[in-house]
């Protein structure tokens, strides 16, 4: 990323895990800022990961040669048309990590300068996460590599040729870590059904999935084979798994996903 200096608008979780996957991958606190209007944050964030911080945005925005716009979507007109005269001078490049957001309504309120439209996960908060990518028209090859290395210290990244595809990411994998959660949460319900106490429930229902993650990971073989596998016919795998596809399990996540999709498009407009 040479030396160009990044500048995060807004300091909340995202915002500071991407900030401190970026220190943690080599990249000089210096040349970090970050702005938000609260000094308690601020004060904070300064402590932990020792960038720059500033309670001013436009002041951020003088300084860097990309932006990482990190406000809740319901800010960000507000914000982004705060700075359009600076945008206008200083032609940063601007990512946005905010759900719902167009590229169309970022230059709209920008104005023109290049622009990638990001979703990234909340497992991001912990390094694990997975974020969509869409460059805009205009977007270099250099200014590419940049967004993905800032979105790569928390996690894989995966390019999008057309903008539409964020849509189905988002109902994949920035909903998707709220459908393993209740997953989870159901198999502990059931586990403390079957007499074991809350902590050994959930204790046991966490490092199960977790190990069925890291298992699918680093296997060879796709998840259908690994289940295969745990499946012996005439025994208990199969007979939950019954149930599971008596229900319907399959249709569901299918309508799940397709229901979420269709949820981003409509906020998208």
């Amino acid at each position: 990323m040479a030396q160009q200096l990044i500048g995060f608008i807004g300091a909340g979780n995202m915002a500071t895990s991407l900030a401190g996957g970026m220190v943690a991958k080599g990249i000089r606190p210096a040349r970090i800022w970050m702005s938000d209007p609260s000094k308690d944050r601020l004060d904070e964030v300064a402590q932990l990961h020792r960038v720059h911080v500033s309670a001013d945005n436009r002041d951020v925005l003088s300084r860097v040669d990309v932006l990482v716009l990190a406000v809740k979507p319901q800010m960000m007109q507000e914000v982004c048309e705060n700075l359009r005269d600076l945008i206008a001078d200083r032609q940063p490049l601007v990512i946005s990590i905010a759900a719902g957001i167009t590229v169309a309504n970022l230059k709209s309120w920008l104005g023109e300068t290049p622009v990638v439209r990001s979703m990234p996960n909340t497992p991001s908060l912990v390094q694990a996460g997975a974020t969509g990518l869409f460059a805009a028209a205009g977007v270099s090859d250099e200014q590419k590599a940049m967004a993905k290395e800032i979105l790569g210290s928390v996690g894989l990244t995966f390019w999008f040729a057309e903008e539409k595809e964020l849509d189905a990411v988002t109902a994949v994998s920035g909903s998707g870590p709220a459908y393993f959660f209740l997953l989870m949460e159901s198999l502990i319900e059931a586990a403390k059904a079957q007499g074991l106490d809350a902590a050994t429930a959930r204790q046991m229902v966490l490092q199960t999935a977790w190990g069925a993650a890291q298992l699918a990971i680093t296997s060879e073989v796709g998840p259908d084979v690994l289940r295969q596998q745990v499946t012996s016919p005439g025994g208990t795998t199969a007979a939950a798994l019954n149930v599971f596809e008596e229900a319907g399990f399959r249709e569901q996540v299918q309508a799940a996903v397709a229901a979420a999709r269709e949820r981003s498009e409509e906020l998208a407009g």
